[in-house]
């Protein structure tokens, strides 16, 4: 792709922020690709957003710059095994002897406009994916069964969606049509380099010292399927470095954020802290 067929696609992340927005209000992101130009086509263009990706990568982060970027309010839903449609749209609820109807975080975000975000969407109940479909096609409608009202999207709705396919039961992953109700973005941990950059900036830790730290993760990760079931996050990283900037030794800092939280086996453990004396003496 040349750098011309590009430039529509980047022109997003070169045009300033509204006045409106002062710098320090959006939460930092630092893009590896063309995503950010690819969520504001897609909020434009009124389409449904997918993001795929491992966990603690920044899927969440990003959400919420691209939020505050566009300056919409933002509705985050942890999806959870016994998370029903419900939950999302809403119930009539018994307040001083009668029962009123209040409206759930989905139907907050249809009402009045905002990004709606459902956090591991897999984990949900499947009546729950259900309830998506007509806001996720040309009707851009939510049906609200107990109070017989059809609500219309308004322009400044956005419906995003994540999951890790890598981590899914085979049992629980999104039908394909429900998958092909939304664009996508897949997301990864960043590039050495660019993972430097963010540890260091969100934990004060000197950029050399978070290179140690990164170089430590890439090694962790060549782990996953084998003794780990995930590798270690960015999320985790920048833990370790703010706890080690705060004064803790290192290797009690990579134990307590980066050990512990990956594994409760011991021989697992045992292999990790080998490679975490390996990378830091």
């Amino acid at each position: 792709m040349t750098h011309a067929s590009l430039s529509p696609l980047l022109s997003p992340l070169l045009a300033p922020l509204p006045r409106s927005l002062a710098a320090d209000s959006v939460p930092f992101y630092q893009p590896q690709g063309n995503e950010v130009a690819l969520f504001e086509h897609a909020y434009r263009q009124r389409l449904p957003l997918m993001l795929k990706g491992p966990t603690g990568c920044g899927k969440t982060r990003f959400v919420r710059h691209m939020a505050a970027r566009l300056g919409l309010p933002l509705h985050t839903v942890a999806c959870h095994d016994d998370l029903t449609a419900s939950d999302l749209t809403g119930r009539y609820l018994l307040k001083g002897g009668e029962t009123e109807w209040s409206d759930g975080p989905l139907t907050r975000a249809v009402r009045g406009g905002g990004i709606c975000y459902l956090d591991e969407v897999v984990e949900a109940r499947k009546d729950v994916t259900v309830v998506l479909h007509p806001l996720t096609d040309d009707r851009r409608l939510l049906p609200l069964e107990r109070t017989g009202e059809q609500l219309l999207a308004p322009d400044d709705f956005m419906l995003v969606v994540s999951y890790n396919p890598g981590y899914q039961h085979i049992l629980k992953t999104l039908k394909p049509s429900t998958r092909q109700r939304f664009v996508a973005i897949s997301l990864d941990f960043p590039a050495a380099s660019i993972e430097v950059d963010i540890v260091a900036r969100e934990s004060g830790l000197p950029r050399q010292r978070c290179e140690a730290l990164v170089s430590l993760a890439a090694r962790l990760r060549t782990m996953k399927g084998q003794d780990l079931e995930e590798g270690v996050s960015t999320r985790l990283l920048i833990y370790c470095a703010s706890l080690i900037q705060a004064g803790m030794p290192v290797l009690d800092a990579a134990r307590a954020a980066l050990l512990e939280p990956l594994s409760d086996d011991p021989d697992v453990l045992k292999g990790i802290e080998d490679v975490v004396t390996a990378t830091f003496g």
